[in-house]
């Protein structure tokens, strides 16, 4: 028997969505395994981008030919990664809010989708004068580079979210 919820994670955690997840020998395990396919499809898709930009790679390549090609791939595996992440939280949710590598987590997860946003409604309207050149202008590298180590952190909190469950919080 579960105790009686004593606030919004509790109560998300002891869903019975929340327990069927916790409780089964297989869900959690799979939707672990689907998470981690999706986040390193999400992160492979936005390097190659990434790399282009800084001019390292696919310099014979558009910008826009390359972002073309690869952001269906990388919208799909964002969503299968949140909708896995989600579930994995709910099973967890007292625990993961009380995680600082949760929390830094989403911190990063935050500054990468906002690093995105900046690029696409300021440095990108200019991307026809960059477009197709091996060297890039200052902005799409910073841009380029900010992604790299934001998205770099979220795969280390998130892995380290999973050593110190038991550490933090309930």
């Amino acid at each position: 028997m579960y105790p009686t919820p004593t606030n919004i994670w509790e109560r998300i955690e002891f869903s019975s969505l929340g327990t069927t997840i916790a409780e089964s020998t297989w869900m959690f395990p799979t939707l672990e395994t689907l998470h981690v396919i999706a986040l390193v499809s999400v992160l492979g898709t936005i390097f190659v981008v990434d790399l282009r930009m800084l001019g390292w790679t696919s310099n014979k390549f558009a910008v826009t030919a390359v972002a073309k090609d690869t952001l269906p791939w990388t919208w799909g595996a964002f969503v299968l990664a949140a909708i896995t992440g989600g579930l994995l939280f709910i099973s967890k949710a007292s625990s993961y809010v009380g995680n600082p590598y949760f929390l830094w987590k989403m911190g990063m997860m935050a500054l990468a989708g906002l690093n995105m946003m900046y690029f696409h409604f300021m440095t990108w309207r200019t991307v026809e004068h960059w477009d197709r050149d091996a060297s890039m202008p200052v902005a799409v590298k910073v841009a380029a580079a900010l992604s790299i180590v934001f998205w770099l952190a979220v795969v280390f909190f998130g892995r380290a979210i999973g050593f110190t469950l038991g550490i933090f919080g309930s």
